[in-house]
């Protein structure tokens, strides 16, 4: 028996099927739009796409199932490929969707998180109304950090950032309402791989 702690065993585990591996495939492509980046866009460019790889690896820390870990990936690197090719300027709405969605996961994966630390209650026992009530709790958190961040990004790298009263709120808005939806994506569905803990066959 391992004595490495059992998040790291999940970390190391090797994809047992297709859908594991496409997730893994995601993460790769991840890694190949920084060098992609790097050597035709520009160094800020590469910067952003690169601030998005540690959080790619999460869903193997975490141990949830492949769809979701897919799922999870592909929107965290869209919302980073959008800000490189100026889509929350070019498309009207696409901010507020950006915020919806990707705050939405991150909610979920840091609930999944947490679960998995027993800071709180996995989903889907009896108590479902705590997921339903955390879940955009947590995506309100995520939400001020991003706005944080975008000031940051602002205030010491670039003014072309957009910041402003109106653009937080909405922004933050959108984020508590991809916290509902991640809240009962969390109460209903199953997340988190039943093997994840005891090594038994996989599932997608």
């Amino acid at each position: 028996m391992s004595d490495r702690p059992v998040a790291v065993e999940r970390f190391l585990r090797r994809p047992q099927s297709a859908a594991q591996w496409g997730a893994d495939a995601v993460r790769a492509f991840g890694i190949a739009g920084v060098l992609i980046a790097a050597i035709w866009l520009t160094p800020m460019d590469a910067g952003i796409l690169a601030l998005a790889l540690p959080v790619l690896l999460v869903p193997r820390f975490v141990g949830v199932r492949a769809w979701f870990d897919i799922v999870f990936c592909a929107i965290v690197l869209l919302a980073a490929w959008s800000n490189v090719l100026d889509l929350y300027s070019r498309i009207a709405t696409w901010d507020l969707v950006m915020h919806c969605v990707c705050t939405g996961v991150i909610a979920v994966m840091t609930y999944l998180a947490f679960a998995r630390l027993r800071i709180v209650l996995e989903p889907l026992g009896r108590l479902r109304r705590a997921p339903l009530m955390l879940g955009p709790m947590i995506a309100l958190a995520v939400s001020a950090v991003w706005e944080m961040i975008e000031w940051i990004g602002w205030a010491f790298v670039s003014s072309d950032i957009y910041v402003g009263y109106q653009d937080t709120i909405g922004d933050m808005a959108a984020g508590g309402v991809g916290g509902i939806a991640a809240g009962v994506l969390l109460a209903w569905v199953p997340l988190l791989r039943d093997d994840a803990r005891s090594g038994s066959p996989s599932e997608a």
